[in-house]
């Protein structure tokens, strides 16, 4: 049993990440600013409403953790739209207070195209779908990674492809070489096996796989 604190715990694969680990035998730290809606009632979960933002309400909810794992996701339309500063702002901060806290396990969640996965999925979603609709957010997302890749913490960044709502398969592929890299979906319940499941997975330190059906 591990201590978890998930980030952008309430919705989207959050969400389905504190049901995971909470199904796994973890205890888990629920921290998001809209945490008491959180429809789950378990004594191992705790509900913590914060800024991801705001390093010091990050700080404390680090505190004593053994890994975290990041699921913040765009808050608005216009995020995508129009740009944010929401994940790199959050990531520094966090980034800042598991160094502080000496907790070195994080797993993050970006998406396919970020990063050096940009250009490498497939001709629509690389020509049109990728521009019109993600490359701003997707800008600060890649500063994000930047953030984490420097930090010298022991970093998985998991890359999902097009995400979505149906059950959990567990036969999802987890490709970590750039040559295998390709579009294709994935759910948001597969994508939160694959975060608690590789939790303690070494193997995975310092990789950034794409995750597809």
């Amino acid at each position: 049993m591990a201590l978890i604190l998930v980030i952008g715990a309430s919705r989207g694969i959050g969400l389905e990440t504190v049901k995971a680990a909470l199904a796994a035998g973890h205890k888990v730290r629920a921290f998001a600013r809209s945490a008491p809606s959180i429809d789950i009632s378990d004594p191992n979960l705790t509900k913590i409403t914060g800024d991801a933002r705001v390093r010091g309400e990050v700080a404390a909810a680090v505190q004593g953790v053994d890994a975290v794992i990041y699921a913040v996701g765009a808050t608005s339309l216009s995020d995508l739209l129009f740009g944010t500063t929401l994940f790199s702002d959050s990531t520094r901060a966090l980034v800042e207070a598991m160094q502080g806290a000496g907790v070195r396990r994080l797993m993050m969640v970006t998406g396919a195209g970020a990063g050096n996965s940009r250009g490498r999925i497939n001709f629509l979603y690389d020509n049109l779908i990728f521009p019109l609709v993600l490359q701003r957010a997707y800008n600060d997302k890649d500063i994000a990674e930047d953030i984490v890749e420097k930090s010298g913490l022991d970093w998985t960044i998991a890359r999902p492809g097009g995400l979505t709502n149906r059950p959990a398969t567990g036969r999802y592929k987890i490709l970590n070489e750039p040559k295998d890299w390709r579009g294709g979906f994935i759910s948001r319940t597969d994508v939160a096996n694959f975060l608690v499941k590789h939790l303690d997975d070494a193997t995975l330190f310092g990789k950034t796989p794409l995750l597809v059906d």
